[in-house]
């Protein structure tokens, strides 16, 4: 079981730059590959990055690369999203997931969400 956390969203103009935070709790955090998601309004949930266990591997959404940086800190249970250039188009709620994976060429979330936390980017 793990519990997850996100924090260090909010409202920011376009060009600017946010660090979200996703704090897990449970012994078997660095078992698990991780990933974020986020859900514009009216919008399915999409896969934005994700991150081996290890940190050793990490992939991201077309839309968001050479932007945004997935990193973990399994030491403090933590893994992060550095979003840089934000444009208004980035407006979601995003979403921490452990146990990501990838299947079908696409990354799917695992069993474990947080509950979310709002970026707004203004033009």
């Amino acid at each position: 079981q793990v519990q997850l956390v996100e924090s260090g969203g909010g409202l920011v103009q376009a060009g600017g730059s946010l660090r979200l935070s996703c704090a897990a709790s449970g012994r078997t955090f660095s078992a698990y590959a991780m990933g974020w998601f986020r859900q514009a309004p009216g919008k399915e949930r999409e896969f934005v990055a994700a991150i081996t266990y290890s940190g050793g591997f990490t992939d991201y959404a077309d839309s968001v690369k050479g932007r945004f940086t997935i990193s973990r800190d399994n030491a403090k249970n933590t893994v992060y999203l550095q979003m840089n250039s934000l444009k208004p188009a980035g407006t979601a709620v995003y979403y921490c997931n452990a146990d990501v994976r990838r299947l079908n060429s696409a990354w799917r979330g695992g069993d474990y969400w947080g509950q979310g936390t709002q970026v707004t980017v203004s033009s």
